[in-house]
């Protein structure tokens, strides 16, 4: 396994956790956002793919370890977030990836400040799916997410117990391993026997709320002026054969007309794209072409 380091980088509301997968010198450096309820150990997977590349994830503010980092939350707020990673590690410009919602943060944060990246990698997410006013967002979480929202409520014994709730959830049938445990273990907060989810229930509605609603993250992917790539799987976030983007809907978005580029992962679903034992691979192998494509990664 790649060496690693845990880092905190002060923000605004008190101090993110960050994981980091030092790299060759000259290699390039990939900056990653994770999902909606997810941490940054989510891109552990696609780190060990890098090789010489260097993958920088924090956990965003309100998950993981970064619970504690006081909202507002919102798709701005994690983009400034990226931006004041960047800094902290002292690194001028990076390849940047997002994931579900990490891919809507991404998004925000490229057309925000494209100076500081060279190229977008989306991750099965940053295309969005307004919905109306009147709608609720928990109803929204709960049927898009299912699981990944109703553990938000609920109690563990321990550790294993908490694994157990991940192994029966339909889209990890192809997913194990050290890397999955130590995803899972940092979601964790508390003491045996109430072991509960570090995500903030707040930060999620608010996120949600953002990603959902707000016409300046909807167009933030069509908006870009850097590179992009769009990674999208074939199967959805319970492992149903139609994915988060059926393939009409990234047909009839205009992005290939907008110069992004397309590229569609058969037999992965929303999870093993990020978490499997294929997926991560063709994640990593996207993001180091990116690298390798980035003049200022490679002096």
């Amino acid at each position: 396994m790649r060496t690693w380091q845990d880092v905190t980088v002060e923000v605004a509301g008190g101090a993110l956790a960050v994981r980091r997968w030092p790299g060759r010198p000259g290699a390039g450096t990939v900056v990653a956002a994770h999902g909606i309820t997810g941490n940054g150990l989510s891109w552990a997977a696609v780190a060990e793919e890098l090789g010489d590349v260097e993958l920088i994830a924090p956990d965003l503010r309100g998950r993981g370890r970064s619970r504690d980092v006081a909202g507002p939350y919102g798709m701005a707020r994690h983009a400034a977030d990226l931006v004041a990673v960047l800094d902290r590690l002292g690194i001028g410009r990076a390849v940047l990836a997002g994931h579900s919602m990490g891919g809507y943060a991404a998004c925000v944060a490229g057309r925000r400040d494209p100076d500081r990246y060279s190229e977008l990698v989306l991750v099965d997410g940053g295309l969005g799916f307004p919905v109306p006013r009147d709608t609720d967002i928990d109803a929204v979480l709960h049927a898009v997410i299912g699981p990944a929202m109703a553990r938000l409520d609920m109690e563990f014994a321990d550790r294993a117990a908490y694994h157990r709730f991940w192994a029966g959830h339909p889209a990890f049938t192809r997913i194990g391993g050290p890397l999955l445990a130590e995803y899972l273990d940092r979601d964790l907060t508390g003491e045996e026997p109430h072991l509960r989810s570090a995500c903030r229930a707040a930060a999620v509605r608010e996120d949600a709320e953002d990603q959902l609603r707000n016409p300046a993250v909807f167009a933030a992917i069509h908006e870009l002026t850097l590179p992009a790539t769009l990674l999208w799987a074939e199967r959805g976030l319970r492992d149903e054969p139609v994915g988060l983007y059926a393939p009409e809907v990234v047909a009839a978005s205009g992005l290939a007309d907008e110069g992004v580029a397309l590229h569609f992962v058969p037999d992965e679903n929303h999870y093993s794209l990020m978490l499997g034992a294929s997926g991560p691979r063709v994640v990593a192998a996207h993001l180091a072409a990116a690298a390798r494509r980035d003049p200022a990664g490679q002096g």
